[in-house]
């Protein structure tokens, strides 16, 4: 034990209660990554981690990044203090992964209100068509594509821009794409309840054509069917002649 002198008297202090008080404070990453690990969840680059994220601490993120990005521009060799194009680059990348292109991950989900569908009187299924930008999980190149998400009206009935909000918030995080395709499949089901969910996308993407092989023309097509729409072959032909359609209508 150290003896500390006070005003009072002498106050003992633990050897590890000093030791603790010389250590450099915790970075706020590292403060989200201890709230997780607590909770027992996870924190991949396609996970939503908003309810660790406490007020203020998206700021003190962005901070912290601009630090490491302007690093990773010094070990470049790029003079950022004098390149009149590198001043600023590393906050502007800060921003641009916690706002923009990552902001699925550190943002809640858009709200989402479902109306019952009375007596399943809306028996119709729903295409519609959203584009679609993310990021390639290996090298943080960007995916960008349009997605068609089908269902057919469940318990539950959402407006028709919720597809869209749904698929892109989804998107906004570093993916694989035959696993954002999955996730917005899900999503769509469990708000809807629906008896058949389809989502089919289409997508170039960058670590094909900036890198690698280099292929211009490269891109990638998945599809992922539940219930009725995979079961059902009148069903799943109707949702992929939408599909045919609504392509023919945007190329002209």
């Amino acid at each position: 034990m150290v003896q500390q002198n006070t005003r009072k008297g002498v106050k003992l202090m633990s050897d590890e209660l000093l030791k603790d008080s010389w250590l450099p404070p915790k970075s706020t990453s590292e403060t989200i990554k201890q709230r997780i690990k607590k909770a027992g969840e996870r924190f991949y680059a396609a996970d939503n981690i908003s309810e660790f994220i406490e007020d203020g601490e998206k700021e003190k993120l962005i901070e912290e990044l601009t630090q490491k990005f302007d690093a990773v521009i010094d070990s470049l060799v790029i003079d950022r203090e004098n390149d009149p194009n590198s001043k600023n680059t590393g906050r502007r990348l800060a921003k641009m992964y916690i706002n923009e292109i990552m902001s699925g991950r550190y943002n809640e989900a858009p709200p989402v209100t479902t109306f019952p569908n009375e007596d399943g009187r809306y028996d119709q299924l729903i295409v519609v068509r959203c584009d679609i930008k993310s990021m390639c999980s290996h090298h943080h190149q960007p995916v960008s594509g349009v997605c068609y998400i089908g269902c057919l009206p469940g318990k539950r009935l959402i407006g028709l821009s919720k597809y869209s909000r749904i698929a892109q918030h989804q998107a906004a995080r570093g993916h694989l794409q035959e696993e954002l395709t999955e996730k917005i499949a899900f999503k769509i089901q469990q708000l809807t309840e629906s008896p058949a969910v389809g989502v089919y996308m289409r997508a170039r993407h960058g670590c094909c054509e900036n890198r690698g092989i280099k292929s211009a023309n490269s891109s990638t097509q998945t599809t992922v069917l539940k219930g009725l729409l995979k079961t059902d072959a009148g069903l799943k032909n109707e949702f992929m002649h939408n599909i045919e359609l609504q392509e023919a209508q945007c190329r002209g």
